[in-house]
């Protein structure tokens, strides 16, 4: 099955309220649509006669040494969307070498999480993506939790002080889960009852100092998620960050953005080879990985994709997913000439429709 397949089928499957939460951006969805278009505006411009039988793809990322130049971006809810839920994705990631960042609303815990992906791998490298809380002790609580689980790095999310407004969830009445579902990761956090749940936290409040207190408070690498303009990118490295991802969460929070791609050259720029840079949002084919990568990314997350591959046919469909992106992938380096992820250079990519010279 193709990918289009696989969303042909997930589509079929789902709810339709459960699918427009998936699918769905915010405002009029144009930054949503522009993130895939922003990649039929690149070209590749191969090297020839410097290629080699057999192409060597592994990155190192913090936390994550020799894994997949694809991972599987943070997303919320996946029980929605498979019974096996978190658990089927972290086993399809593990089994892949990919890493699965696991988020702050997954409905499953994330010690749960971790322990499905060591049911397909030895050492799987499982990131917890955080969205801080406007209580610094739940922030705390919640890197902890992360921590003792056996996750291998913190994603703290900052391109959220406020909830997006997505246009099809108002319409749907989509404003919390169903009975029998939850925030997992939100339980028994300081302040709330025994077993009680605490919101998902949005704030507006939450700064740089918040951050610092974040990397102080753990031993995990802590990258930032969320960055467009590189001047937060170099802060976000002043700031004790390991690495920067370059994101606008999906196209789901500000409809006026630019696409996730265009923003990258400059962040790589920023941030000069300090720490890894990685994006996400639009990937859909193994040669959006390799445009991502000459252009300045270490590797790319992947969102809506595995959410379809789930739905339509569980942790074989996320594997799927991530099989195909990796095949295409090694196959599109192959035909530029590559032996490795570091020749893909930034002259290889040139705007559609422009001279080169």
């Amino acid at each position: 099955m193709t990918l289009d397949d696989l969303h042909a089928a997930a589509r079929g499957a789902l709810d339709p309220v459960h699918y427009d939460y998936v699918a769905g951006g915010a405002g009029e969805e144009r930054v949503l649509a522009d993130n895939e278009r922003a990649f039929a505006r690149y070209a590749l411009l191969p090297r020839v006669l410097r290629g080699s039988g057999r192409r060597e793809t592994a990155v190192d990322l913090p936390g994550a040494p020799r894994t997949a130049p694809v991972l599987v971006a943070p997303t919320a809810f996946h029980r929605l969307m498979h019974p096996d839920g978190e658990r089927a994705t972290a086993r399809a990631a593990a089994a892949e070498g990919a890493v699965l960042v696991t988020g702050t609303a997954a409905t499953t815990a994330v010690a749960d999480v971790v322990a499905a992906a060591r049911e397909a791998a030895s050492d799987p490298a499982v990131w917890f993506q955080l969205s801080p809380h406007p209580r610094r002790e739940v922030t705390a609580a919640l890197a902890r939790r992360a921590a003792d689980a056996g996750c291998t790095a913190l994603v703290v999310t900052v391109d959220s002080p406020v909830f997006g407004r997505h246009t099809r969830d108002l319409r749907n009445g989509f404003t919390d889960l169903p009975p029998g579902y939850a925030a997992e990761n939100m339980r028994d956090l300081p302040g709330a009852p025994p077993g009680g749940l605490t919101d998902v936290p949005m704030s507006p409040e939450v700064s740089w100092q918040d951050l610092d207190e974040i990397v102080r408070g753990t031993s995990l690498p802590v990258l930032v998620k969320g960055v467009l303009h590189p001047a937060d990118a170099r802060l976000a490295v002043e700031h004790g960050a390991a690495g920067v991802l370059v994101s606008n969460h999906g196209g789901r929070q500000c409809d006026t953005v630019p696409a996730a791609l265009d923003c990258l050259p400059a962040v790589a720029d920023a941030v000069a080879g300090r720490v890894p840079v990685l994006m996400d949002g639009g990937v859909r084919r193994g040669t959006d990985i390799a445009v991502a990568l000459a252009l300045g990314a270490r590797a790319v997350g992947v969102g809506r994709p595995v959410v379809w591959g789930l739905a339509a046919a569980g942790e074989s469909g996320v594997r799927r997913v991530l099989a195909l992106l990796r095949d295409e992938y090694d196959h599109t380096l192959a035909l530029c000439g590559g032996r490795r992820n570091a020749d893909l250079t930034r002259d290889m990519v040139v705007r559609r429709g422009e001279p080169r010279w």
